[in-house]
C-alpha cells in the first residue's frame, strides 16, 4: 500500500506540473505547436510497446482505440495550450478537475447509466464552480474569459472517452489502451508537425525556443506516456475509487505552482477551485439511495 502512496503522489506532482510545463513551453511556442510536440513525443516513447501491442488487438477494435486516442489525448493536447494563452496555468488544472463531473453527465446521457440525488447536487456544485471561476477576470472584476471554454471542451473530451472506454474497450488491457490509442491518432499530430507548423522557422529565429521545445518533450514523456501507465498501474494495485484521489490532489498542485511562479489569484477563483472540488467529492461519494435512471 506504501507503493501506491507514492504513485498516487507521483502522479498528482507530475500531472499537476504539466500546465505549468505548457505556460513554459507557450513563451516561445504556438499552442499548436506545444499540442503536436507533446503528442509526437510520447508516441515515440511508446511506439516500441504499442507495435508489441497492435497485434494481440482484434482489428474491430482500432476504430474505438484511434476515437480515445482522439478525444483522450490529442484534441485535449492542443486545446489546453490553446486556453493557456489567455489564463493562469493554476485555473487550467483547476478547471480540470470538472472530468468527473462532465463523465457522470455523459454516462447518464448517452450510455444508459444511472445516478442519485446526491450525484447529481454534485454535478450542480461542480458546475457552478465552474462558473465563478470563468466570470472572474484576471484583475478579480466580474469578466466572461471565454477562453476557459477550450479546457471545458477538454474534459468534456476525456469524459467521452473514459465512457467510451468503459462499454468497448473494457476487455482489453490497460497498457495496451494507452499505447493502442496513441498508436493510431498522434499520426495527426505529427503530420501538422511535419506539414504545417512552423516549428523549424520558430527553433531559428526565436530565442529561447528550444528550451520551450524541451519543456514539451518533457511534458509529453511525463505527463502523457509514463504517468498513463502508472496510472493504470495504480488502479490494479488498489481500487479505481482510490486512483481517483489524483483529481483533488492534482489541482493543488497546478495551484501551487502557479503561486510559486507569481501567478494572481482572487478570491472568487478559490471560491470556484473550492467549489469544484466538493462538487467532484459528492459525484463519487458512494450513496445507498434510490437511483435516478434516464
Amino acid at each position: 500500500m506504501a507503493f501506491a502512496w507514492l504513485v498516487l503522489i507521483a502522479l498528482s506532482i507530475v500531472w499537476g506540473t504539466s500546465f505549468v510545463l505548457i505556460k513554459m513551453g507557450l513563451k516561445t511556442l504556438a499552442p499548436a505547436d506545444v499540442g503536436a510536440i507533446r503528442v509526437v513525443a510520447a508516441y515515440l516513447v511508446l511506439l516500441p510497446l504499442a507495435i508489441r501491442s497492435l497485434y494481440t488487438v482484434k482489428t474491430e477494435k482500432y476504430i474505438h482505440l484511434l476515437l480515445s486516442g482522439l478525444l483522450g489525448i490529442v484534441i485535449p493536447a492542443f486545446l489546453f495550450p490553446l486556453a493557456q494563452t489567455q489564463m493562469n496555468s493554476s485555473l487550467a488544472g483547476i478547471l480540470n478537475a470538472l472530468t468527473p463531473i462532465f463523465t457522470l453527465v455523459v454516462g447518464v446521457l448517452l450510455f444508459q447509466q444511472t445516478t442519485t440525488l446526491l450525484k447529481v447536487t454534485g454535478l450542480l456544485l461542480g458546475l457552478s464552480g465552474s462558473l465563478i471561476i470563468i466570470f472572474t477576470g484576471a484583475k478579480g472584476e466580474l469578466s466572461f474569459n471565454y477562453f476557459a471554454l477550450f479546457i471545458v471542451a477538454a474534459t468534456i473530451c476525456y469524459a467521452f472517452n473514459v465512457n467510451m472506454v468503459k462499454k468497448y474497450l473494457q476487455d482489453l488491457k490497460p497498457m495496451e489502451v494507452s499505447t493502442l490509442s496513441l498508436f493510431f491518432s498522434a499520426p495527426f499530430a505529427l503530420i501538422y508537425l511535419l506539414f504545417f507548423s512552423n516549428i523549424t522557422t520558430t527553433l531559428a529565429t526565436v530565442e529561447g525556443s528550444a528550451m520551450g521545445v524541451f519543456y514539451i518533450v518533457l511534458l509529453g514523456l511525463l505527463s502523457t506516456a509514463i504517468a498513463s501507465i502508472f496510472f493504470y498501474q495504480l488502479v490494479q494495485l488498489t481500487t479505481p475509487v482510490f486512483a481517483s484521489s489524483v483529481t483533488y490532489t492534482m489541482p493543488i498542485v497546478a495551484l501551487v505552482w502557479g503561486l510559486a511562479i507569481g501567478e494572481q489569484l482572487f478570491l472568487g477563483h478559490y471560491i470556484g477551485m473550492i467549489t469544484i472540488i466538493g462538487g467532484v467529492y459528492l459525484a463519487n461519494k458512494p450513496e445507498n439511495k434510490p437511483k435516478i435512471e434516464t
